[in-house]
């Protein structure tokens, strides 16, 4: 147990899961902990999955009603205390040094997971003291747009208010179908969406992401089948664990494809599918921003070669 807790120089958790962690220890619940961080359940989720995956340990034993620390996890409460106690003392000592860039991330990906944005991201001096540093692309926008937020990450390139900012196209995410294993269509390679059409498709509020929406919903008009949506729930390892069951179907960023459960599976979409249903990662700044932190970080964002590493996945949407 102790050397699964040791953490290794090069096999770091972040500020951000061990702010995540200590939420949820102390709260004893997803949903309260989330509210407290000011984020949603799904990114929250998905930072402690990250982090037990890390450590190779579980830190909380969960069930639908209940969540309690393991052994691990309580002996991590007491050493991300003291790791995040020596970090504040230090903070004011290193302020004045260097200016931080408040950068937004939409809650759909898992920037951890996307090559072209993970590198970047950790050479930047982010501001992880930001209170909106999860949120729908919508409102990230929003954040953008009065000056609470510097630069941001968004799914797709908003329309509605382009003209005070400015978008900087940086990958193109792909999606997969997350499925039961017990479905015929998961002994395919690539899933189209007419073999699944039978199951009910998991589905998010035009709200969250208009430009998103819009765009997956012109590809299923298309179709020679209409697709049954019930509301996603907000925690997302119901909605998997649903799924699991047979419930129904999602399409996921590839990023987030992460957790794994019995009668869980991931498939690749079929090639036509593939083409249309997909996230266009942008980065995003003010239009009148001059402040050099914050050009510096749009620029190690966009010019970043790993953004070239997968020329299918990461091609320049068509104008």
């Amino acid at each position: 147990m102790n050397e699964a807790l040791n953490l290794i120089s090069g096999n770091l958790p972040t500020v951000k899961q061990l702010r995540c962690f200590l939420a949820v220890a102390q709260e004893l619940n997803f949903r309260k902990a989330a509210d407290r961080l000011r984020m949603t359940q799904p990114p929250l989720t998905r930072q402690i999955l990250s982090l037990e995956e890390m450590l190779c340990v579980p830190l909380f034993s969960r069930n639908t009603r209940e969540v309690h620390l393991t052994e691990a996890g309580r002996m991590l409460v007491v050493r991300a205390e003291h790791i995040l106690r020596e970090l504040g003392a230090l903070k004011p000592a290193l302020s004045n040094e260097q200016e931080t860039v408040r950068i937004g991330f939409t809650r759909t990906l898992d920037f951890d997971h996307i090559p072209a944005l993970s590198g970047p991201l950790k050479t930047l001096n982010v501001n992880e003291d930001a209170g909106t540093p999860y949120l729908s692309s919508a409102q990230l926008l929003q954040c953008l747009s009065k000056n609470s937020l510097d630069l941001v990450l968004t799914g797709e390139q908003g329309a509605e208010i382009q003209d005070d900012i400015v978008f900087d196209w940086v990958c193109r995410e792909p999606l997969r179908v997350a499925m039961p294993v017990a479905h015929p269509a998961s002994l395919k390679e690539k899933v189209s969406l007419t073999d699944i059409a039978g199951l009910p498709l998991f589905w998010f509020p035009r709200s969250a992401n208009p430009a998103y929406y819009d765009k997956c919903e012109r590809y299923f008009s298309t179709l020679p089948v209409t697709l049954r949506r019930i509301k996603e729930p907000e925690d997302s390892l119901t909605m998997l664990s649903r799924i699991a069951r047979g419930k129904g179907v999602a399409l996921l960023p590839q990023s987030v494809c992460t957790f794994h459960q019995e009668g869980l599976c991931y498939r690749a979409l079929s090639d036509d599918a593939a083409g249309h249903l997909n996230i266009d990662v942008y980065v995003a700044i003010r239009r009148d921003e001059r402040r050099k932190p914050v050009l510096a970080a749009r620029e190690a964002i966009v010019r970043n070669p790993a953004r070239t590493g997968n020329a299918s996945a990461n091609r320049m949407p068509d104008a």
